[in-house]
């Protein structure tokens, strides 16, 4: 079976997942994409510029995956003479209806900003399959769909929210391991399981070696973007540092135009303690930074699936998550009174009891939660789901 993933922002986690997906699935899988920059015309243009290439490409797939960046609705009507009868897909990585807007943004200040909802909207509607990353995404999204409907004057068509959740799905996000396992050398775990004091009603697998005699290395390793909230995440780490903890801080992750001034207030206030301030320049070197690192403490305002939480935990990083988002699904019950935070308060009292046990932290590993995500484990469940699609043309 053919299936051509159509792709406007071929950047970061966007182009990981295609590229994870086109390896490991039984099927032949290619990619259409354009480059990832201008995320907002790409949403507006790049279905124009797609389509356009599909004609002259001259392709015919039996399946068309598309992600959330691309107004479907633009692309099939340009298309629709070699489209039609191809059943076509959905995934969400995001959404713009649930997307926290920074206040800054123009669009939002004009009120322009719904448009790029209504993008998602339509192109869910028209496509046979909806997919999304996470069962809080998806959750999310059929419920805030009504009420973002109901900012439009008349005709709201609300029932169509009925349309597109029997049509929906969750597909978890994949991930090849191989790379971070090879370039960090990171140390295999025991196979045996064992109680981790302190963590109480939590059992989790000890790491065979520890991580060093060395202060406490701190990871950020998400975009340097308004929505992971690193206001409260420097904020939490400058009162513990000024209760007199030793720790170092690395800063990896993707800023683009703007850098956030919490970044540069941060460089500023944390000084030498901040020991990589900027991208990886390749993935070799933010895998050696993941395996360095012992703790990883997440402020997120938005995730709706934790795609660097997941890479960070592979590599025996322990995770400090808030207990809301799509985190809680990533981990079993059993392991949720060990790293997750109630408030920023809860936060900061985990993040120093972390620093002043780091010998015990460090011989915890819960690498199993991210291995589930392995896309040998995953791709079959995309190739079944888009092979049951296929079916019905």
């Amino acid at each position: 079976m053919d299936i051509l993933i159509l792709e406007p922002f071929y950047t970061g986690s966007h182009a990981s997942w295609a590229e994870g997906y086109t390896r490991h699935s039984r099927h032949k899988v290619k990619v259409l994409a354009l480059s990832g920059a201008h995320w907002k015309w790409r949403m507006h243009g790049g279905a124009v510029t797609l389509a356009r290439k599909y004609v002259e490409q001259n392709q015919h797939p039996d399946v068309l995956l598309a992600t959330d960046m691309l107004d479907m609705t633009t692309f099939l009507s340009l298309t629709r003479n070699r489209t039609s009868g191809i059943p076509a897909a959905v995934y969400f990585h995001e959404n713009q209806i649930n997307y926290p807007w920074s206040p800054k943004d123009r669009d939002k200040a004009r009120e322009r900003d719904r448009h790029y909802g209504f993008i998602n909207y339509a192109s869910a509607l028209a496509c046979d399959r909806v997919f999304f990353n996470s069962n809080y995404h998806r959750d999310a999204f059929l419920e805030e769909l009504p009420r973002f409907l109901h900012q439009f004057p008349d005709h709201q068509d609300t029932s169509q929210v009925d349309t597109i959740e029997k049509k929906s799905r969750v597909l978890p996000l994949g991930f090849d391991f191989s790379d971070l396992r090879r370039l960090s050398m990171v140390s295999e775990p025991t196979a045996a399981t064992a109680p981790v004091d302190g963590l109480t009603g939590t059992r989790a697998i000890v790491s065979s070696s520890e991580k060093g005699q060395r202060p406490p290395l701190i990871l950020w390793n998400h975009r340097w973007e308004y929505d992971k909230n690193p206001d409260d995440f420097f904020e939490a780490l400058k009162i513990v540092a000024s209760y007199g903890y030793d720790f170092e801080v690395a800063l990896l992750g993707e800023s683009f135009d703007v850098i956030p001034e919490a970044f540069v207030k941060a460089r500023e206030e944390l000084g030498p303690r901040i020991v990589k301030y900027g991208y990886a320049k390749d993935r070799s070197e933010y895998a050696r930074w993941l395996q360095r690192a012992d703790l990883l403490p997440v402020t997120s305002n938005q995730d709706f699936f934790g795609s660097s939480v997941i890479e960070a935990v592979f590599c025996d990083c322990f995770p400090i998550l808030p207990k809301r988002l799509a985190f809680p699904e990533l981990f079993p019950a059993e392991l949720h009174s060990a790293c997750f935070y109630r408030d920023f308060s809860d936060l900061v009292g985990r993040l120093q009891a972390a620093l002043g046990g780091i010998e015990r932290v460090r011989k915890i590993s819960f690498r199993t939660v991210a291995e589930k995500y392995d896309w040998e484990t995953i791709a079959p469940l995309y190739d079944d789901a888009l092979e049951e699609l296929a079916k019905r043309r």
